[in-house]
């Protein structure tokens, strides 16, 4: 059966996974420069983002979107499994939000310029000023109403658990007094370990927990802490049992 989805993903799968994506980039750089950059910059990363995982069959079960609430900014983070969180978390969340990603992305043919003009926030670490601007992308879409996701270890696992979580995410969550949303992703790492990238998938399902909320309980360094921790403790709890406890990412 390994080799049959493999065949199907090389000769069905892949081809519409890129005209898709080519599409769907094309889709959102023209949307954004006609109009709402807000719309364009979601809808169709979602549609994107179930298609690829129906394109290949792989199933996908969402667990606690009853916590969140509608008209409520929140700031999501979750740990960083593989390439398919992507995927899942565009594809399966349900809120409109922007991503916090690497600068790095905008030199993907189609998909960073799309992602440039959807007003995607690119985190760029090279110096005091460009921290400082991406923070303030991040603090303005926050104050418009919309949500941001964030991988707060900032880079993919390399053996399916969790590294360290950065305070970038939750010092911003701090300052606007908005509620943190933990995710938990399983699967992820199975269907396409870091190691494995541009290999073809295996089939495994994925998994997206939503988990409650965390509200501010202060505000500075002290909230910022609790909020992190409390965050780590959640998303590491709905962890499948072979990926529970901490692994150093040596890419931190």
């Amino acid at each position: 059966m390994k080799y049959l989805y493999y065949l199907y993903q090389l000769c069905v799968a892949i081809p519409i996974i890129i005209v898709i994506t080519i599409l769907t980039a094309i889709e959102v750089t023209v949307g954004t420069a006609l109009g709402d950059g807000h719309f364009w910059g979601y809808y169709p990363g979602r549609w994107w983002g179930k298609i690829i995982l129906r394109v290949l069959l792989i199933p996908v079960r969402v667990e606690g979107r009853k916590h969140l609430e509608e008209n409520q900014s929140y700031v999501f983070v979750s740990n960083h499994q593989g390439a398919f969180d992507i995927f899942l978390i565009y594809g399966f969340l349900g809120r409109n939000f922007k991503w916090m990603m690497k600068r790095q992305i905008r030199k993907i043919p189609f998909v960073g310029f799309a992602c440039e003009k959807s007003h995607q926030i690119m985190v760029d670490k090279s110096g005091p000023k460009k921290i400082k601007a991406t923070y303030d992308k991040a603090r303005e879409t926050l104050q418009e109403g919309y949500s941001v996701t964030v991988f707060p270890e900032g880079a993919r696992s390399f053996t399916g658990h969790m590294g360290i979580f950065r305070k970038g995410a939750f010092a911003l969550a701090d300052e606007l007094q908005l509620p943190v949303v933990p995710l938990t992703i399983n699967g992820s790492f199975d269907i396409m370990p870091r190691m494995r990238d541009w290999h073809f998938a295996h089939w495994h399902p994925l998994t997206l927990t939503i988990h409650q909320p965390i509200y501010p309980i202060g505000q500075g360094p002290q909230n910022v802490d609790a909020i992190r921790r409390q965050a780590y403790d959640s998303v590491m709890s709905a962890l499948e049992p072979q990926y529970q406890g901490f692994v150093e990412n040596p890419d931190q």
